[in-house]
């Protein structure tokens, strides 16, 4: 069965600006800008005003969708606010590295966007990590073995994470004995911490 129209707004906050040209919604705020395209959903996106409120807001429109087309709406809102909440306050991972006998040794390049990996299960070889475009990576102070990686688009920041934890994984061992590795332990915002 198809629904003629359903349709869901979301509140746009203060100090972003967001721009809609055919379906590529452009976020800009504080921290930076942000795009993403969603040519792909069939779906009309529309900024428009409250009339009680007066607060802006991005509606995001289906017209005679099934109920695949009209459940990614609230997948196209959710990757709006997730934008939104990146040029606000940013994401924030932290990885910590797990070892049974071997410890493991990281160092960050100067520059903050890319780690080498030695002595992984005790191995010769270095394994390097390329972080994507605007991700840094810095070691905690506080905590031992810790690293956190910081940015404003939370999808390069978990696949930049993803790569990491990619590179540790056991070979030809049991993985239910062998847990060592660099595991996400943490997700969250940047401007909440301080």
């Amino acid at each position: 069965m198809k629904t003629i129209l359903s349709s869901e707004t979301m509140d746009i906050p203060e100090g972003v600006s967001i721009k809609v040209h055919a379906k590529v919604i452009e976020v800009e705020g504080p921290r930076g800008k942000l795009t993403r395209d969603f040519k792909h959903l069939n779906l009309d996106f529309q900024l428009i005003k409250d009339d009680v409120t007066g607060k802006r807001q991005l509606k995001i429109d289906s017209w005679f969708g099934s109920r695949k087309a009209s459940a990614s709406i609230r997948t196209a809102l959710s990757h709006v606010s997730n934008l939104i909440a990146g040029v606000t306050q940013g994401f924030l991972y932290k990885m910590r590295f797990v070892y049974a006998h071997f410890p493991i040794n990281a160092s960050i390049s100067g520059d903050n966007n890319s780690i080498e990996i030695r002595n992984f299960l005790g191995e010769k070889k270095v394994r390097k990590v390329d972080m994507l475009d605007g991700v840094t990576i810095v070691r905690s102070e506080k905590v031992k073995d810790e690293i956190t990686l910081e940015g404003n688009d939370i999808e390069l920041v978990s696949r930049s994470c993803a790569l990491i934890n990619q590179k540790c994984h056991v070979k030809k061992k049991d993985i239910r004995k062998f847990l060592d590795g660099i595991y996400v332990s943490e997700k969250g915002k940047i401007a909440v911490e301080e």
